[in-house]
């Protein structure tokens, strides 16, 4: 009953923004007022624990909008620097097909950003990009997360995987189990489950994109790409893959995304599987020749893509550790101790570290002096940055709130645990022995609530572990689960859509785009699902942890 209740304001929020279709801004502030009622009345929560942890989540939305911010300020300097018009008329040079920009853009060149630096920042740099290539804003938010889910799991140099095996050290001592044998296992098992169904995400994503948003209302748009589309999905899974099963987890989105993305420009410029006609929104055109007979921009091709060449550099830099750069960054901080004079509630502004300073910020200054931007550009692309700010720091300060309350509510008189963590035993329980087919959810849901596959893992690996010992499963298949879907719910947390539709200035439809997005993360958890029992049946991995000697 207590997991039902907790599950009362996730409910709310899916009510108000899927059933009403309000917007962020006007569902998130009552939902979270919903969490502080069941906080003070039913988890007897102190009144003053409850308004600290909820300041110190809206404190925490900071961090997020600070990378929406650069996000957006990247994209009008551009637009105000003639950039964008150079990069879309470079991509036009590649293809004019938006089918094959949308794989380009959202599955290659955000699986690297998401390899380097994950926490948002994918989908904040592609769905912008897209926008201004002429996309649909609605559509490239939609197809901009839902291709930044596969990339995930080894996402951050590899951040989400180790958050989840810093919690199930103590579960694997506790079994006898070697824990290096483990994290072997899980990253090859994650790799495999996220590389047999990425292979499909960008077919998938475009037979969505036709779908909704293309003249014909069609998916037959999307079919007729299904040979290069499938060929990018490959080009980034097996490297991917590859590179988790003989190198480990930390690069393997990093790397199997360089290699891949060089292997899709180069088969898109050479025409490898490319389809007959161009696409766009407005219908079919006949392909042209337009390497000479685009009119020339006041800014080069090379010039209009460095600012996003120094931002992925600097990602990758100050990312990897054996860099030396990533601790001196982290240390870089300012804060405010014992909110409200509870003992250890800090907050830390990491904001060198942020991806919304050093890399957006510092380069959009960068490109003022490098596309010698006058002084009006430069005040219009700040001044509309601010502007379209507004709504997502509404929504996202009630949000990150809401869910730091649920998160520290087992602080409390009442003797419950979170009300994350009784929403996941409760889903346990009434799964019982079908466990494996409703796992997937409870990855899902920390993802959704918290907008982050590292924060999921920490809050639910452990849990899944246990849960899955007791019922006598696979705990490697059941974690292998919780991660992978864990990234899948990048597609539909509150966060992410909230950040990516303040990006390309659509704040208010982000129950529209739940609604969009609910359809391929729901399809992605049970395919997995049904992988993973194939996989048991043939015995192809194992059915208990392998123990140590």
């Amino acid at each position: 009953m207590i997991g039902l209740i907790a599950f009362i304001p996730i409910l709310a929020t899916i009510f108000f923004m899927v059933g009403l279709n309000w917007g962020a801004k006007k569902a998130l502030p009552l939902s979270l007022l919903i969490a502080i009622i069941i906080a003070k009345f039913v988890w007897d929560m102190e009144i003053l624990n409850i308004f600290a942890y909820s300041i110190y989540g809206g404190l925490k939305a900071f961090d997020i909008l600070i990378i929406i911010f650069g996000a957006i300020l990247i994209l009008n300097t551009l637009k105000e620097s003639g950039a964008m018009d150079s990069i879309n008329d470079g991509f036009s040079n590649i293809s004019k097909d938006r089918r094959i920009q949308a794989i380009i853009i959202a599955w290659m060149f955000s699986a690297f950003i998401e390899g380097a630096a994950g926490f948002g920042t994918p989908a904040a740099l592609a769905a912008p990009l897209l926008v201004g290539l002429g996309f649909p804003a609605l559509g490239a938010a939609m197809i901009a997360l839902i291709m930044n889910s596969s990339p995930v799991a080894f996402g951050a140099v590899g951040t989400p995987m180790n958050g989840a095996m810093s919690t199930l050290i103590s579960n694997l001592n506790s079994a006898g189990a070697d824990v290096s044998i483990f994290l072997n296992q899980l990253t090859i098992l994650v790799s495999l489950l996220h590389g047999l169904v990425g292979t499909f995400i960008p077919l998938l994503a475009v037979a969505m994109l036709t779908k909704f948003f293309g003249k014909e209302k069609s998916f037959k748009p999307a079919l007729e790409v299904a040979p290069f589309a499938i060929f990018a999905g490959l080009s980034f899974c097996i490297p991917m893959f590859g590179i988790a099963y003989f190198f480990g987890h930390e690069l393997a989105s990093l790397v199997g995304a360089f290699i891949g993305l060089t292997l899709v420009v180069g088969a898109a410029k050479v025409g490898f599987l490319m389809p007959k006609k161009d696409w766009g929104f407005n219908g079919y055109t006949e392909k042209t020749k337009t390497l000479k007979s685009i009119k020339k921009n006041k800014i080069s091709l090379i010039s209009a893509w460095t600012p996003y060449i120094l931002i992925a550099l600097i990602l990758v830099v100050t990312r990897i550790p054996e860099f030396g750069i990533k601790d001196i960054l982290l240390s870089l901080t300012v804060g405010i101790h014992n909110i409200l004079g509870l003992e250890g509630l800090d907050y830390n502004l990491k904001w060198a570290y942020l991806p919304g300073t050093i890399p957006f910020m510092l380069v959009a200054v960068i490109t003022h002096f490098l596309h010698n931007m006058k002084k009006k550009s430069i005040i219009t692309a700040w001044t509309t940055t601010f502007k379209q700010m507004t709504g997502a720091s509404i929504a996202l300060i009630a949000g990150v709130a809401l869910v730091q309350l649920m998160l520290n509510s087992s602080n409390n008189l009442s003797g419950y645990e979170s009300m994350l963590t009784e929403m996941a035993k409760s889903i346990a329980s009434i799964a019982g022995e079908s466990y494996i087919y409703v796992s997937p959810l409870i990855g899902m849901l920390g993802t959704f609530m918290s907008g982050s596959n590292t924060v999921s893992n920490i809050l639910f690996a452990s849990l899944q572990f246990e849960t899955a010992h007791i019922l006598g499963l696979s705990p490697l298949v059941i974690v292998a689960l919780q991660v992978v879907a864990g990234g899948i719910g990048n597609m539909i947390c509150v966060n992410n859509i909230v950040a990516v539709c303040a990006t390309v200035n659509i704040s208010g439809v982000e129950g529209k785009l739940m609604k969009y997005n609910i359809i391929p993360a729901i399809l992605y958890c049970i395919l997995i699902v049904i992988i993973s029992i194939i996989l048991i049946n043939l015995n192809l991995i194992p059915a208990l942890v392998i123990v140590g000697n």
